[in-house]
């Protein structure tokens, strides 16, 4: 999947790994202090850690991604988050429903999506286990990974 990501997904050059987006826009860095750190820590930590199963190519407009079974337990970090910080909406608030998603193909035409689909509908299903969340910040041009939290501390 990776090398589809780096030909065909512009985030993928732009450092930012395969991923379940939890949320995004999140605060802007300068807000993220110890407290917020803190707070995201205790946040994930009540969420048990998951396996899931991408085994299904799905599209938005100019987009192909993997579908995410179960995908409730992404939408739980992501109601989550939103509880705590509300002034950070699932992008920006411009999607009425958030859908859970590993974007493989981003800014791409339909034959490009058609062939990226053929070509990875065979390798499925990819199957993962999530025990915990990385908060990833740009810095203008680039992503970094700034925190990692793991998923149901004891």
């Amino acid at each position: 999947m990776g090398g589809w990501r780096r030909r065909f997904d512009p985030s993928a050059s732009a450092g930012v790994p395969a991923h379940v987006t939890v949320l995004v826009p999140f605060l802007d860095v300068a807000r993220i202090d110890t407290a917020v750190i803190h707070d995201l820590r205790a946040l994930f930590g009540r969420h048990s850690p998951f396996a899931v199963r991408f085994d299904a190519c799905r599209r938005f407009p100019d987009v192909l991604y993997l579908a995410p079974t179960p995908d409730q337990p992404f939408r739980a970090l992501t109601e989550a988050v939103v509880a705590r910080w509300p002034e950070a909406p699932p992008y920006g608030g411009q999607f009425k429903e958030v859908i859970p998603h590993l974007t493989v193909a981003h800014d791409q035409q339909g034959q490009v999506l058609d062939e990226v689909e053929t070509a990875l509908t065979v390798r499925l299903p990819v199957t993962a286990d999530v025990a915990s969340v990385s908060l990833f910040v740009c810095d203008g041009e680039l992503w970094h990974p700034y925190a990692e939290f793991p998923l149901l501390v004891a």
